[in-house]
């Protein structure tokens, strides 16, 4: 294998040597001159070949996962399987030359675009693996999702009914119920159930480990943290929660007082964390709790089913406004492929289909599709917006190189989508839709906060299950959180960063982060926890340029702003997609937001729900509410004592 090497002479081009690996000893080939040009000229030829080898490997394999998830049959899923091993052996080929020109990078700086498309094809994951250990990874995370995709449990009723999992009523008992016996027993069972992941979970860590070391990263939490810029970030996520937390506290001491309300003041203290099984989830990730914190029942803007009805709306015509929105921001309109070629309703034939909604980009810079079973409800109409903001940022990257065909970071392109779907969200856009009346729309403050706050029971409560989460898997890939402490350890963050308690003790017999499917599937959280922060900054930076909100003018609030017909908003939304992933995503964000502008901040956030923050700030203050959380018992106990004597209180 030949050497690069470069020397760098004062006055004269850089220049790279061609060695033989001995050094140039006696037998060995005479040593090769070669000017910078000559070598960048080579980079530009191999990423241009891998590019065009992923792209068209891409396009089989969308194409295969298209004709599988719109039409489930086993040979379907056999072309799919077949097509995902070709490109995965395309990807990997790549990512082995790549990492042979990377040694250029010691010597030799070349163009900052063909360093970026080295950079990226040279980081493969976990499928950097050698082919024994990449088994072993794909064998171990399988055996973690086999006892997540068992578990069952057996609801206490008379007589009991058995075998409910996740998919077959779970998630509809938990969201349901208000029967705190039931709660405590399913919540327990569930836990009880899937906390045999952690058998796996430490072959799982070495492997992954090893993934990171091949990858050129210490560890895995270092390796997933290079997506956003390195591991400074971790602290940004934090000053972003710190920004938010003041909104969070005042809806979780509303909610203590509600729930108490409901279970009394022994399930419900009045200063402490909130029973993780009385908040309408599983894993209190959101509060499917909306019939008992509705500031003002009966309060809401008209059933959009029924207007949609009364008008003729379809499926069809649901994506066509959706269209709209993106026409009159001067942006791409879908092609007329799109229409015939997506799914846009429940099939006729009854074929089996994977319903949930998608966009999809077949890596031909052509063919753009959605799959999605709409029907006539207000979700679908800002579902269709959604999808459609995913397909316009597919349209207006595709001109770049495959490898920079994506959003800068993991939440980027999604974060595009929910700030589309605020718009989509606003009563004004629905007016302008004709599907509410100007009537309707003006002056409906009480609609506006039973709307806020539905909306934040999605999203605010998220934010801080998704930063422990992640927190929680950085510091075990680190080794700060040790094996012995695993499940208090986790505890210690959902105190102190959500405020919330198990219902029963646990201890390190249990295994709670467990319970998460994205645990046991090795699938990141950071992405989901980046786009619901990032939304409402690229929503507030597009209502500025489309003028349309003023802070201090209450005539124009964030949450009431939608971006239709502007063409500042258009131009400057297009210009960020544009530069896909060929820049960071800081220098994306910022071109939208401006100076300053390019790191998380989720002040926007604040804005966008401070009606419903001075809502539960006087509503706290009328009941004597006690703002934040104190330890009120024991919830897990450490199998050695830590220095500090903790019990996860």
């Amino acid at each position: 294998m030949l050497l690069w090497m470069v020397l760098l002479c004062v006055g004269t081009p850089s220049l790279a040597y061609l060695d033989a690996p001995d050094g140039g000893q006696a037998g060995s080939p005479p040593t090769v001159l070669v000017g910078r040009e000559v070598v960048e000229a080579a980079a530009e030829v191999f990423v241009q070949k891998k590019n065009k080898e992923l792209s068209l490997q891409c396009t089989k394999t969308m194409k295969a996962s298209w004709h599988y998830h719109t039409n489930l049959t086993s040979h379907n899923k056999a072309v799919l399987m077949a097509a995902q091993s070709d490109y995965q052996r395309v990807r990997r080929s790549s990512w082995e030359e790549a990492r042979k020109w990377r040694v250029l990078h010691h010597f030799l700086t070349l163009r900052p675009a063909l360093t970026r498309q080295m950079t990226f094809l040279s980081h493969l994951g976990p499928s950097a693996l050698p082919y024994s250990y990449l088994t072993m990874y794909e064998s171990v995370v399988e055996d973690m999702l086999a006892v997540y995709r068992s578990a069952s449990v057996c609801l206490p009723h008379n007589p009991p009914i058995c075998g409910v999992s996740m998919n077959t009523g779970l998630v509809d008992v938990m969201a349901g119920s208000r029967d705190e016996g039931v709660l405590k027993h399913v919540w327990r069972e569930w836990r009880q159930q899937t906390s045999r992941v952690k058998h796996s979970f430490p072959l799982y860590l070495q492997m992954v480990k090893k993934a990171a070391n091949i990858n050129d990263f210490p560890n895995k939490a270092d390796a997933d943290l290079a997506e956003y810029g390195g591991s400074p970030f971790r602290e940004e996520l934090t000053n972003a929660w710190n920004q938010l937390k003041p909104l969070y506290t005042h809806l979780h001491a509303y909610t203590r007082r509600k729930l108490r309300q409901v279970y009394g003041s022994e399930v419900v203290s009045e200063r402490g964390p909130l029973p993780a099984h009385l908040l309408g989830n599983m894993w209190g990730q959101s509060w499917d709790l909306g019939d008992l914190l509705v500031p003002y029942p009966g309060q809401s803007y008209p059933d959009l089913t029924k207007e949609m009805k009364r008008q003729g709306y379809t499926p069809h015509r649901i994506f066509e406004a959706a269209n709209r929105f993106f026409g009159s921001l001067n942006l791409t309109l879908v092609p007329s492929s799109f229409w015939r070629d997506s799914l846009l309703q429940q099939p006729t034939d009854n074929r089996p289909v994977i319903c949930s909604p998608s966009a999809w980009d077949l890596c031909n810079a052509k063919d753009y599709r959605v799959k999605q079973c709409t029907r006539l409800r207000g979700k679908d109409l800002i579902s269709a917006h959604h999808e459609l903001a995913h397909l316009q940022y597919f349209m207006q990257y595709r001109h770049l190189p495959y490898v920079f065909r994506q959003a800068p970071n993991p939440g980027f392109q999604e974060g595009v989508g929910l700030a589309v779907g605020l718009s989509a969200t606003s009563p004004r856009y629905l007016r302008r839709l004709g599907l509410i009346t100007p009537e309707q729309e003006e002056g409906n403050s009480r609609a506006d906060l039973n709307l806020l706050m539905s909306l934040a029971l999605q999203q605010i409560t998220f934010l801080p299950f998704a930063l422990l989460m992640e927190e929680w898997r950085w510091r075990v890939a680190e080794g700060t959180i040790k094996r012995r402490n695993w499940n208090c350890a986790w505890w210690d963050l959902r105190y102190s960063i959500q405020g919330v308690k198990p219902p029963v003790p646990r201890s390190e017999e249990d295994f709670d982060p467990g319970s998460k499917y994205h645990i046991a599937a090795d699938l990141p959280y950071t992405g989901y926890l980046v786009a619901f922060i990032l939304q409402f900054q690229i929503h507030k930076a597009l209502c500025v340029k489309a003028d349309r909100y003023q802070p201090l003018i209450q005539r124009r609030p964030l949450h009431k702003c939608h971006i239709f017909q502007s063409l500042a908003a258009g131009e400057a939304l297009g210009s960020m997609m544009r530069l896909g992933k060929s820049v960071g995503w800081r220098e994306a964000l910022e071109q939208l937001t401006g100076p300053g502008g390019g790191k998380l901040n989720a002040l926007p956030t604040r804005e966008y729900f401070r009606p419903l923050e001075l809502w539960l700030e006087r509503d706290n203050a009328r009941h004597g509410e006690y703002v934040g959380w104190r330890p009120d018992g024991e919830y897990c106990v450490y199998k050695t004592p830590s220095p500090k004597g903790r019990s996860c209180k």
